[in-house]
């Protein structure tokens, strides 16, 4: 099978089976040379699909899905990739395309070919729609959240490839060793930018460096953890930051990372052996349920909830498209739960952080507001909005809360 038909194939699942790219990626039969091309076409289509569309839809009217994916992602190839001939993108698409479809497909890009690269200004919340690839309703709910400047900012950044940010493993080696490194930025604290694949390297393969964004790193920091002390964290899957925590205690105390599923909890535990952490005890828990530990046993608590998303859409741009208003309103009765059956569990005295890698201040900061109306021996130290063009990292919020009595 060739590249370009993986291509389809993965981006037919993400679009009508709700899949991720970067998972099927992995599961994809693509070569290590071909990885970086198929990458390209794959996230370049997503994040720009309704521009894309916009680009044939003028010269066809009723199209499949299949050969909407086709036609979306050989128009990426014909505007937005100079390095592949316009004769070969046709060509290829034209041999994924069913024999019924060829002459269609054939005619359509070629008019595509011809008519160029057409796009909005973005200066209406309608237009910024279609250049940014962004559903309406995301762009209208950041609008009434954050003002028209700030959502026009965010839904631009999104079109940007992310960064990514590694993190010192403290507990295998020390942070002077990593940033006389070549190609390592180090940033603050033990943050650091590596100019390359970090996933390739040695020192992660090895567990002396993590994969974890700036803003992440960030959140757990607001834990202000000591050594010895007793930390629940309490959605840790896949557990990179529940490995932060232990790397600020210095791998003394106890730690309690639970999570729903018993495969994320065995992702935890890989993840700790791999990185030399002893103090971490992994549990299954529906951490919405009330009374599975005693009351005031941890110094520390964690809750980086399940959310929307939509902190994400820089190096997740599918979560935009799979994501509904309705399925909102779940989320924000399950992070309502979490917080109310973990609230007990806190030490008076004891910081409990609660975090979301969306912007949305219905699963933010009314989540807060609302809790410490139902929770008055709870105050509220500090809160935060981290949004993704800040450090070009992803978008986050935190609010750092503590017990009083």
């Amino acid at each position: 099978m060739s590249v370009r038909a993986e291509v389809l194939n993965i981006l037919e699942r993400v679009f009508r089976q709700n899949g991720f790219a970067s998972l099927l990626l992995r599961r994809a039969n693509i070569s290590k040379e071909e990885m970086g091309l198929a990458s390209e076409i794959i996230y370049g289509t997503i994040r720009n699909k309704t521009l894309l569309e916009e680009q044939w839809r003028p010269f066809t009217k009723h199209v499949k899905p299949r050969v909407v994916a086709l036609l979306n992602m050989s128009v990426y190839q014909l505007l937005f990739l100079d390095s592949i001939p316009s004769y070969a993108v046709i060509f290829e698409a034209v041999e994924l395309a069913g024999k019924s479809e060829k002459e269609f497909v054939n005619a359509v890009l070629r008019k595509v070919q011809v008519a160029g690269l057409r796009k909005p200004a973005g200066n209406t919340i309608e237009e910024l729609a279609v250049l940014t690839s962004h559903p309406l309703w995301i762009l209208q709910l950041w609008k009434a959240h954050y003002g028209f400047e700030t959502m026009k900012e965010i839904a631009l950044h999104n079109q940007e490839p992310s960064l990514v940010y590694g993190r010192v493993n403290t507990l295998k080696c020390k942070k002077t060793e990593i940033a006389q490194m070549p190609d390592v930025r180090m940033l603050e604290d033990d943050c650091f930018f590596y100019a390359g694949i970090l996933q390739r390297t040695e020192l992660f393969s090895k567990g002396m460096v993590l994969i974890q964004d700036r803003h992440s790193q960030k959140v757990v920091r607001k834990l202000d953890v000591l050594p010895g002390m007793q930390v629940l964290d309490a959605c840790a899957a896949p557990g990179t930051k529940t490995q932060q925590i232990a790397c600020l205690m210095k791998n003394q105390g106890k730690i309690i990372a639970t999570d729903l599923y018993e495969a994320r909890c065995n992702l935890i535990d890989e993840l700790m052996n791999r990185t030399g952490v002893s103090i971490v005890s992994t549990q299954q828990n529906d951490a919405t349920i009330a009374g599975k530990f005693p009351k005031e046993s941890f110094d520390r608590i964690l809750i980086d909830a399940p959310c929307s998303g939509l902190g994400d859409l820089s190096h997740k741009p599918e979560i935009r498209w799979h994501l509904e208003p309705t399925s909102i309103d779940e989320l924000v009765h399950t992070q309502e739960a979490i917080l109310d059956a973990n609230a007990e569990y806190l030490r008076v005295g004891g910081i409990l952080v609660y975090s979301t890698c969306t912007l949305n201040r219905k699963e933010n900061e009314q989540q807060i507001k609302k809790f410490l109306v139902k929770h008055p021996n709870y105050v509220l130290l500090e809160e935060e909005t981290l949004f993704p063009m800040e450090n070009d990292a992803d978008g986050f919020y935190y609010a750092k809360l503590k017990r009083n009595q």
